[in-house]
């Protein structure tokens, strides 16, 4: 497995890493517990040493999943986790209302690192904007458990160009997590010049577009009832057949690389900057191993502009979350 380092700041991981949301949150009921901590084992065997995770997924039993199946190799990986949820009130279903005020995330930090089963969270996201906290005073809660040596790295997910510059000026950001494929390519327009430079990696989530952009999802697809693909309008059966025209594309030029959908896709991403390092998430072996393939399938510079010349002419149809969760995206 190739490596990459995000950005300025030394931190180096596999050029892909695998995101663990998936087994057991948000795509249905959780995973076998033994089965995913044997397969985070196989990704790092497999050379994977980065793992994505966050304190909302489950909640917790994510970050306990990851601890339990990481444990004999700790020293040797990287672990992402993010703060900046409350919990949610008795009976909710979902945790919905941000919190990042600094003595919340000082408190949810050690909740963090008992469940990882560690003594160091490598990279800390901010998981949403809070927009009643000054982005300075987050920036600064993190640099101080960076000081008491309980964090390694500071990150942002979904933050826009200004939170990401304030936070910076306070704590160097180590990378940024926010959706981007071929799916979601805005932020192609400032996020990533801004990231360029001010020396910050980029960590894609979704790279696969939640599953769309692999070809195994078409307007016929039923999801589980806990599914959260059925409430995202770009799922809705009318826009999955409108987008029908991406995924046609991808399978035309995997046909002609002798490689499947997932991997142009992925490969795709990992060729726009050397400090790009998606995080695709599964519950299944051979799926780890097409995503792993990824980073072995070399694109031209024609292919690169091919696939970019014939995304821009689709119009992809539908919002990417529902109102309530478009909310929390920063701006």
């Amino acid at each position: 497995m190739q490596k990459r380092i995000l950005g300025n700041s030394g931190l180096e991981v596999s050029a892909l890493g695998l995101g663990c949301m998936g087994m057991s949150f948000s795509y249905g009921p959780p995973a076998d517990k033994k089965e995913m901590i044997g397969l985070i084992r196989k990704a790092f065997e497999s050379g994977i040493t980065f793992f994505d995770t966050a304190e909302v997924y489950g909640p917790y039993i994510n970050e306990e999943l990851l601890g339990e199946a990481l444990a004999p190799f700790r020293k040797e990986v990287v672990i992402a986790t993010k703060f900046g949820f409350a919990p949610a009130a008795p009976g909710e279903p979902r945790w919905t209302a941000l919190n990042s005020k600094p003595e919340h995330i000082r408190d949810t930090v050690e909740g963090s690192l008992k469940r990882l089963k560690t003594d160091i969270i490598d990279l800390y996201y901010q998981h949403r904007v809070d927009p009643g906290i000054p982005i300075e005073d987050v920036a600064g809660a993190v640099k101080e458990l960076i000081s008491q040596g309980k964090v390694k790295h500071f990150g942002l997910s979904e933050a826009g160009v200004q939170n990401i510059r304030k936070a910076h000026a306070i704590q160097p950001v180590t990378a940024l997590q926010s959706e981007y494929s071929l799916w979601w390519r805005e932020p192609e327009q400032e996020i990533i010049p801004t990231l360029e430079e001010l020396g910050i990696g980029f960590v894609p989530f979704s790279p696969l577009g939640k599953g769309f952009l692999t070809g195994t999802i078409n307007k016929e697809t039923k999801f589980d009832s806990t599914d959260f693909r059925n409430i995202i309008p770009r799922f809705s059966e009318e826009n999955r057949n409108a987008n029908q025209g991406l995924v046609d594309m991808l399978a035309n030029i995997a046909r002609q690389k002798n490689a499947t959908s997932a991997q142009v896709a992925l490969a795709w991403l990992l060729a726009q900057k050397p400090w790009i390092v998606p995080i695709p998430g599964t519950t299944k072996a051979q799926r780890l191993q097409e995503n792993i393939g990824s980073t072995r399938l070399e694109l031209s510079d024609n292919d690169i502009k091919q696939i970019k010349e014939a995304a821009s002419k689709i119009n992809i149809a539908g919002e990417r979350y529902p109102e309530s969760s478009q909310k929390m995206i920063d701006r």
